[in-house]
């Protein structure tokens, strides 16, 4: 196989990309297991302790799926936007799930 000059890519670009897969699988996964933690934990049909608890445990399996699939897509660009997606997703969910709680000062 030839590679062409046109088609090679420096070697710093390769190192970047890789930083910025780990950067975005750590920073952005933390967000969407905690966001999804939040929701889940408003939203499970189960006594609040045991609402918490599932949710916190959940949350683990989240955020290494999360981390798969940043490294799993073919580009960095792609990544991100699916996390962003995520991020907004839970963050609206959240927001129409608990915002009468947030409003009222929180659940009592």
């Amino acid at each position: 196989m030839t590679v062409t000059k046109a088609s090679a890519r420096p070697r710093w670009a390769a190192g970047a990309a890789i930083i910025g897969r780990v950067v975005l699988a750590a920073g952005g996964g933390y967000a969407v297991a905690a966001l999804a933690t939040a929701l889940l934990s408003v939203t499970l049909p189960l006594p609040r302790a045991e609402a918490v608890t599932t949710a916190t445990l959940l949350s683990f399996a989240i955020l290494a799926g999360v981390a798969v699939v940043v490294f799993a897509l073919r580009s960095l660009r792609r990544a991100g936007a699916v996390v962003l997606g995520l991020i907004l997703a839970l963050g609206a969910g959240l927001w129409l799930a608990a915002g009468p709680l947030i409003r009222a000062g929180g659940a009592s």
